[in-house]
């Protein structure tokens, strides 16, 4: 066969196609149903969510059972549990859930106080919860059931943001008395004034109090049938695993990586009137008296009925600088735009009289917070949610307030062409502050999409509309000059010595005392694909080597941040290497990153923690409390659109809504095969990609296969859409070369289209053709996870292309745990209080 370039052979309209989404109503089924299916962890039914098992029983505890065995089928624990003075059980949920905790009650005895303490690591299992404030620990919740039974939950403004482990217990009463009572009285009175109330079940007397015989001693216990949680995340969705989108590879850690930051971000999703009250900082505007450790759920962070957050149990509020990560992640598995716009519109609304965005939304944003960083996500979160939701009509009536903002960023580019931060505050990194590096080129990458999002709006108006609703000639001029001057300035933060970019142009610049050679600068560098200075084709991939040179066994370091392993500036660097035309070194840092945060020690197996040490314990350094660390943090999300949008399937929309759009699959040294994709208001994309090897059939009957290895692709997208495919890597497969990468075909929305790039030199000297191949619309319905990949593909005369089982995923390279100086790290912490 004849390679060929761009002509369609084939043209099959698809039928069966998913269809467009509404994300004020999402689907109640999933978009994509396949086996894939089994690593969604949202519940089935998200207002009854049971115990696994028991995980620690101490004391005084009457169970079927003192190990730690599964619950019955019923959850009925065999008969009931009975929990007596003095005794503790933790049950240990499947997934890391969120929501109210219910109790079936079937007896008590003498008032009994049932303490519930929450932990989403088992680490911090124990007789307090972890932390969501500044304190290392929030206080346990007393439920003060007096002589109820039946059905209890706590209140709502008790609704935990998310947790794996549920313990119960019960104090020892202390036997007093008759001559210690008038101290005894003062101190517990002491103590009851300052507790955390547990509003909704009533409070009782102090057994302590009630001991007027001198040696009496109450003997409270409680009985229960039933735990459960009542989950009120992600509340656009009637049905938690109808996802819109979905990922499977014949990597079975990467398939779970993908589903935890989908549900990552469902635990994140939140009803807006249940966001952190966030105590400390409050205090400073509510005046509220509430002891150290207590904890509400029940502050309005935003209007409407969904909004997207920071994390799910910490810190429950809309910032900036996770929409990054966070929206296009959303997109590709969840689609609730609505939650999306909603946490947007926090920030526009609360704005500040200059023009510039707030560092995060109530309760903080009323002292002038404000970071030059953030401010930008929140420009780019604009562009990523006008790109996916095709909502013009928003970006119209915030254009005026966005361009302004814009200008706040803008006018900080000086004489040394470079951004002068005026703020410190970013994700907690030090040495913000300067002509800083990332703040330089996320502005660069927002300079761009601006103009992108000027041009749909004009695109957008009729034949009456003029240009200069969206975007001035001298405004497109002056955006693409600061562009240009921004390219030149990073010139002056090269390193030649270590390949990267330095931080600022003071103390942390290449000859400074403090050189440091930022992650998260490096990484938007590749990103904003500002390299066009230096005028060299091999600075993104000089990058991109050196970045990975710095793994550690547990994934890349962020020396802007020492000690600190970010899944968020991580997130960056997996971006970052898909720029830099090396995708294996994004699939590879996926792998061992967030496989460590999936499965290392601590974690909780099924979402993401907001970062982690460099020796790879569960503690994130920028707090002095270990359990403070939030294990579902929106800003850890980043494979969820990576392996979606930038590498291994590669469905990027080109325009607002996906009107246009390219797919790039590349498969990597990593995958054998992959398949997934995602619907938004248009319809659905979606891709397959998996690697063959030709066999040939003979006249006489034998046949065999002819060595020739290649890689197949396959490409639906929405009808009324334009797209463009092209190969990821050479072939779909990572190599040193180009590879067929010159390769373009034009496709139509609609179409089913299959593409093969066979290796082996042709009569022309390429090392690689690609090919169009026949292919009909019902090769997606073959959906089962062991044989949709190993169908056979007639190529070109009596020839087939089948699944090359010869593949085998690399052993991943052996490397060193990062090193910790204590004392120094004692030194990094950042107290948050010094903020407010």
């Amino acid at each position: 066969m004849k390679p060929l370039l761009g002509v369609s052979l084939v043209a099959l309209v698809s039928t069966g196609v998913p269809l467009g989404i509404d994300y004020h109503n999402l689907p109640t089924k999933t978009v994509f149903p396949g086996p894939w299916d089994r690593y969604i962890k949202a519940p089935a039914n998200k207002s009854f969510i049971t115990p696994a098992r028991f995980w620690k029983v101490e004391g005084n505890v009457t169970t079927p059972s003192t190990r730690r065995e599964p619950l019955t089928a019923r959850h009925n624990y065999g008969g009931g549990i009975l929990i007596g003075e003095g005794g503790l059980l933790t049950v240990e949920f499947q997934e890391n859930i969120a929501g109210r905790v219910c109790l079936e009650v079937d007896s008590v005895t003498d008032e009994p106080i049932l303490n519930l303490a929450y932990s989403e690591s088992p680490f911090f299992v124990g007789r307090q919860s972890d932390a969501t404030n500044e304190e290392e620990w929030d206080l346990p919740l007393p439920l003060h059931l007096g002589n109820r039974t039946g059905s209890l939950c706590v209140s709502p403004e008790f609704n935990r943001g998310a947790f794996k482990y549920l313990t119960l217990y019960i104090d020892k009463i202390p036997v007093f008395t008759a001559q210690s009572q008038t101290n005894l009285r003062y101190v517990f009175n002491s103590v009851k004034a300052t507790a955390q109330k547990v509003l909704g079940l009533g409070h009782s007397r102090s057994h302590a109090l009630d001991d007027t015989t001198p040696h009496f001693k109450p003997s409270p216990s409680v009985g229960i049938t039933k735990i459960w949680a009542n989950c009120t995340s992600f509340p656009s969705q009637k049905n938690g695993r109808a996802y819109s989108g979905y990922f499977h590879s014949s990597s079975d850690l990467l398939n779970r990586i993908w589903y935890a930051g989908a549900y990552t971000l469902q635990l994140s999703t939140i009803d807006p009137s249940e966001g952190s009250a966030l105590i400390p900082a409050n205090r400073y505007v509510d005046h509220n008296k509430s002891p150290p450790g207590s904890w509400y759920s029940n502050f309005t962070v935003a209007k409407g009925t969904a909004v997207t957050t920071d994390g799910a149990r910490r810190d429950r509020l809309v910032w900036p600088g996770d929409m990054y990560v966070a929206i296009p992640a959303i997109a590709v598995s969840s689609y609730d735009m609505l939650a999306v716009r909603n946490a947007l519109d926090v920030i526009f609304r609360h704005r500040y009289e200059d023009g510039s965005l707030p560092y995060a939304g109530p309760p903080l944003g009323f002292h002038g917070e404000f970071s030059d960083t953030y401010h930008l996500h929140a420009l780019l979160g604009a562009y990523d949610y006008v790109l996916y939701s095709g909502d013009l009509a928003w970006l119209r009536g915030k254009w005026a307030v966005y361009k302004r903002a814009l200008a706040v960023s803008v006018a900080k580019v000086d004489g040394h062409n470079l951004m002068r931060v005026s703020s410190p505050l970013d994700w907690n990194r030090h040495g913000m502050g300067g002509h800083n590096l990332e703040a330089s080129a996320i502005l660069h990458e927002v300079l761009r999409r601006s103009i992108e999002l000027a041009s749909w709006l004009y695109a957008a108006e009729d034949g009456s509309g003029d240009v200069m609703q969206a975007m001035t000639s001298n405004e497109k001029e002056e955006w693409t000059r600061v562009m240009r001057k921004l390219e030149m300035g990073i010139e002056q933060l090269y390193c030649n010595a270590t390949g990267l970019y330095s931080d600022n142009l003071s103390r942390r610049h290449c000859t400074g005392p403090d050189h440091v050679d930022p992650q998260d600068g490096n990484s938007w560098v590749l990103i904003a694909n500002m390299h066009h200075a230096r005028g060299a084709t091999t600075v993104p991939g000089t990058v991109s080597q050196a970045l990975r040179k710095r793994w550690t066994a547990f994934g890349a370091p962020a020396p802007e941040f020492p000690h600190v392993m970010s899944p968020f500036a991580s997130s960056f660097e997996l971006q970052a290497h898909c720029a830099a035309g090396r995708p294996g070194s994004a699939v590879e840092l996926a792998l061992l990153m967030w496989g460590h945060l999936l499965d290392g020690p601590g974690f909780t197996n099924g979402t993401l923690a907001e970062g982690f040490r460099t020796d790879g314990y569960a503690h994130y350094p920028a707090y002095a409390a270990a359990s403070r660390n939030s294990h579902a943090h929106g800003w850890s999300a980043g494979p969820t659109s990576v392996l979606a949008v930038d590498c291994v399937l590669g469905i990027r929309l080109k325009g607002s809504g996906g009107r246009e759009w390219s797919v790039r699959p590349v498969l990597t040294r990593w995958l054998g095969w992959a398949r997934g994709g995602f619907a938004v208001g248009r319809g659905a994309f979606e891709v397959m990609v998996w690697r063959v090897v030709v066999v040939r059939r003979r006249r006489n009957g034998g046949g065999g296969e002819d060595g020739k290895k290649g890689v197949v692709a396959v490409v639906r997208g929405p009808e009324g859409t334009r797209g463009r495919f092209g190969w990821g890597g050479g072939g779909g497969q990572e190599r040193d070369g180009d590879g067929d990468g010159e390769f373009v075909a034009e496709i139509e929305g609609g179409q089913t289209r299959g593409w093969v790039c066979l290796e082996g030199e042709d009569d022309a000297g390429r090392s690689s053709v690609t090919e169009e191949i026949e292919v009909s619309d019902t090769i997606w319905e073959v959906r089962d996870g062991e044989k949709w990949y190993k169908q056979r593909i007639a190529y070109g005369v009596g020839d087939v292309l089948v699944y090359d089982d010869s593949f085998r995923e690399p052993v991943m390279q052996e490397r060193e745990p990062g090193k910790v100086d204590w004392e120094a790290l004692a030194d990094g912490y950042v107290d948050t209080r010094g903020r407010w």
